[in-house]
């Protein structure tokens, strides 16, 4: 577990604690108790909100409200934080452990939402795994390496079907006992096809039918991750350069023919590809080196001939820095850097913006209004037109590099607020008039984190302070409670947190977020779960389901806050409601120091209570 400052507010009622109260703080006796019977290691909450443990044994699953283990899975032993993959929009985690030569020799599938071992290498006969990947929406595990056969080891590759585990299909690269000059080495992530399964080898790509009979093979070798087109007629491949610093791109037909005439390169790794109409979009990510005439880190945006492959641009975007935002327009592409800038380019690659517009660094939201596109920094803000660039309000609002700046519709008023340097300020929609409506002086050296929407008012939040002020900015009231000092924080942590902190591959990430490349609409909750459930809604089978259903819930954390404190009985979780203050419900969890995670989606907290014990509460009671 973390030690990490907690994101939620804090709010004390401004009255002397009747008896009620103080008897309200003493321990409570959690809804389950869990003995794992091994030191826990580390909690995590999953995008499913299902609690994944790791302990000395192994890895455990607690699922809210149940009153058993959902699995122990032992067969490993202790799993390090390094091997666990947390599969994006799937309620699947992957365990990988390493043998000699970092060669994978252990892995397993579980789904963390049935509690159900779906794979394992040992059930599976497998020595060695060169990839185990998650295909969505086809709910299905390609698996290649090494595998008994007839008392031998064979080169292969398998699909198994992940609703229920059993096995698909599998054929061999090379039949056991065989010998051959060639070495078919899977090099990348296969893709999986309605008809077909093509893999990456180190002699090139292989196209595969169910039966296991070739169907074509090409000299295309080394290929890191592929994709294609909705027809699945046109696919691309992606290979590293020799140096691992550059990234081929080839185009193949359906019978497995090169379309291009040579393969294309760009600098850097491919961070992000689309498929337009237009022709093909490629992001790339240039590292920076030391040294005079070392390359600067930036990206790259190329737009290339789909039928032939040949650069379409003349000249090339400037970005002076990476790529922090980008998306696919009618007319063009929308960009934005992090370190500074916004730009739209046509598909023909003329600027569609009368010059770049420059911005303040990190540039937190970009989204569509009805009248333009917002963009939010750490140092400005402003609304410009999305066809030529030009500031809708009359001057940009500037403040100090703020460490925390957050933003919200007013829609009773129609009107933008955003709060930043212990200001908040109100944007009018339609004239872009700024004024400061509030000063927020918080109490503990804090600066508010957060505000949104209340009936009574506008809510302005930090770890330890809550302000609702009316519509004129007037406090109506202003809660503070001292933190217990840093030494005793826990982690709060989002039920998306799995998610967030996964590496996943270029392959992985662009079959997972195609949603990132839409500019969506600037709401006051904004497109977070909507997009995850939309990246699932294809997809089939009761985990799955139930995944999606949580995304369609409302959070617990709309009407309250939850929040790590000092009581009268020891440091303590308060539930805290948002539009009066009060407070709804208090855990004492007896601990100087507590490790905990809160569910703020769900509403449970996870308490550790011993080297081996998990206490878990039903906040939303």
């Amino acid at each position: 577990m973390k030690s990490l400052l907690i994101q939620s507010s804090l709010v004390v009622v401004a009255f002397l604690w009747s008896a009620t109260s103080l008897q309200a703080q003493k321990a409570e006796a959690p809804d389950h108790s869990y003995d794992l019977g091994a030191k826990i290691n580390e909690m995590t909450i999953t995008e499913g909100g299902t609690v994944v443990v790791a302990t000395n044994d192994g890895l455990v699953g607690i699922k809210p409200g149940h009153d058993d283990l959902l699995f122990n899975f032992t067969d490993y032993g202790r799993v390090k934080p390094e091997e666990l993959f947390y599969v994006p929009q799937a309620p699947y985690v992957i365990i990988g452990q390493t043998g000699f030569a970092n060669l994978s020799t252990k892995k397993a599938v579980i789904d963390y939402l049935s509690g159900k071992k779906l794979f394992s290498t040992e059930d599976n006969g497998w020595k060695q795994v060169y990839t185990c990947d998650v295909m969505m929406p086809q709910n299905k595990l390609v698996v290649s390496g090494q595998r008994r056969a007839d008392e031998k080891y064979a080169s292969a590759v398998a699909v198994y079907d992940l609703y229920t585990g059993n096995e698909d299909y599998r054929f061999n690269l090379v039949e056991p006992g065989k010998v051959t000059m060639k070495t078919f080495m899977v090099t990348g992530r296969p893709l999986l096809l309605k008809d077909k399964l093509l893999i990456p080898t180190s002699q090139g790509i292989l196209a595969k039918s169910k039966s296991g009979e070739t169907v074509w093979e090409n000299k295309v070798k080394n290929v890191n991750w592929m994709t294609s087109n909705d027809s699945e007629t046109d696919i691309y491949a992606f290979a590293k350069t020799a140096n691992l610093k550059n990234t081929r791109i080839y185009k193949i037909n359906s019978d497995g023919s090169e379309a291009w005439q040579d393969e294309r390169k760009v600098k850097g790794g491919v961070s992000n590809f689309q498929i337009l109409p237009q022709g093909l979009a490629v992001v790339s990510d240039v590292a920076g080196g030391s040294g005079t005439f070392a390359a600067k880190s930036e990206s790259k945006i190329t737009m290339f001939s789909a039928s032939t492959g040949e650069d379409l641009w003349d000249k090339a975007p400037k970005t002076k820095g990476y790529v922090q935002h980008f998306y696919i327009m009618d007319d063009g592409i929308l960009f934005g850097i992090g370190s500074g800038g916004i730009n739209k380019i046509s598909y023909d690659g003329n600027t569609l913006f009368k010059k770049p517009l420059k911005t303040g660094e990190n540039i937190l939201t970009m989204a569509e209004t009805p009248q333009g596109l917002i963009y939010i920094t750490s140092e400005d803000a402003n609304i410009v037109d999305l066809n030529t660039g030009d500031q809708v309000w009359n001057k940009p609002l500037k403040f100090k590099r703020a460490d925390a700046v957050s933003s919200t519709y007013d829609a009773k008023n129609k009107r933008y607020l955003i709060s930043a340097d212990e200001e908040l300020f109100a944007i009018d929609e339609n004239s872009g008039e700024a004024s400061t409506l509030a000063k927020s002086k918080f109490e503990g050296k804090e600066n508010p984190t957060g505000v949104e929407m209340r009936d009574g008012g506008i809510l302005l939040t930090s770890d330890q302070n809550m302000m609702l002020l009316d519509w004129n900015g007037e406090t109506q009231w202003h809660e503070y409670h001292r933190a217990p000092g840093k030494s005793a924080f826990g982690a709060i942590l989002a039920g998306v947190t799995a998610v967030a902190a996964a590496t996943t591959s270029a392959a992985a990430y662009n079959a997972a977020n195609q949603n990132r490349n839409r500019l969506g609409a600037y709401t006051a909750r904004g497109q977070r779960y909507a997009d995850l459930g939309e990246g699932m809604a294809y997809a089939a089978g009761s985990s799955i389901a139930e995944m999606l259903k949580r995304f369609k819930a409302t959070s617990a954390t709309k009407d309250a806050q939850f929040v790590l404190t000092k009581l009268d009985d020891g440091v303590g979780l308060v539930k805290l409601n948002k539009d009066d203050g009060s407070v709804e419900k208090e855990i004492v969890l007896k601990d100087k120091k507590p490790e905990y995670e809160v569910d703020e989606f769900g509403g449970y907290l996870y308490y550790k209570a011993n080297n081996s014990t998990i206490y878990t509460y039903n906040l939303n009671k």
